[in-house]
């Protein structure tokens, strides 16, 4: 089992270098490191859920509130849970000047990645009631994924199974979410209606 893991590190290792340095450019550093910047994103993202709220009827407010709830329940897991429990250094506190480190160090622990896990819970859900905008918002979710592996703070393991996390939560919000639905149209209540 050991020498399974040992293999499987060092396969993460060999592709982050992989994306971090042979791909390497000044392009993909402006477009990386602007795209990882959740603080660049925050005013953005409030003012496109508010637009939902405001603008896009019962279908925009239930997929609004439904994406809060699964990206808040998603980072929570992530952050409190998973990362202290697997305890895996990130790339950037691990192995020190041999990567680019193009942004801040990030918290000690890795695993999972709460940026791709947060970007595929939330754009999972907003797919699943905006089928028209899936592959634009698949393209940001693995760009925004992709992009913490570039700037040096994560594994690719670490996106990959953040992500797979992500995805799995916003289904069970949605499954969830279609069994309330089912339950309040049988029972005659109008407000899960949307279309």
């Amino acid at each position: 089992m050991n020498h399974l893991l040992e293999w499987l590190d060092q396969i993460d290792r060999s592709i982050l270098y992989i994306i971090n340095d042979t791909l390497a450019n000044p392009i993909f550093d402006l477009f990386f490191t602007t795209i990882t910047n959740e603080h660049l994103w925050a005013i953005p993202v409030l003012i496109g859920l508010l637009a939902l709220i405001v603008r896009g009827g019962r279908r925009g407010q239930i997929a609004a509130v439904l994406v809060l709830i699964t990206a808040s329940a998603t980072d929570a897991t992530v952050v409190q849970i998973i990362k202290p429990a697997i305890a895996r250094l990130r790339p950037s506190h691990a192995l020190g000047d041999t990567i680019n480190l193009l942004v801040p160090k990030g918290g000690r622990y890795g695993f999972v990645s709460a940026h791709a896990a947060n970007i595929f819970a939330g754009t999972t859900v907003l797919s699943y009631f905006y089928t028209q905008w899936k592959k634009p918002l698949l393209f940001l979710a693995f760009s925004v994924a992709l992009s913490r592996v570039y700037v040096g703070v994560h594994y690719p393991g670490d996106v990959l199974f953040g992500g797979l996390f992500g995805y799995g939560m916003a289904w069970l919000v949605i499954t969830l979410w279609v069994l309330l639905k089912m339950r309040e149209l049988k029972r005659g209540r109008t407000w899960v209606r949307y279309s």
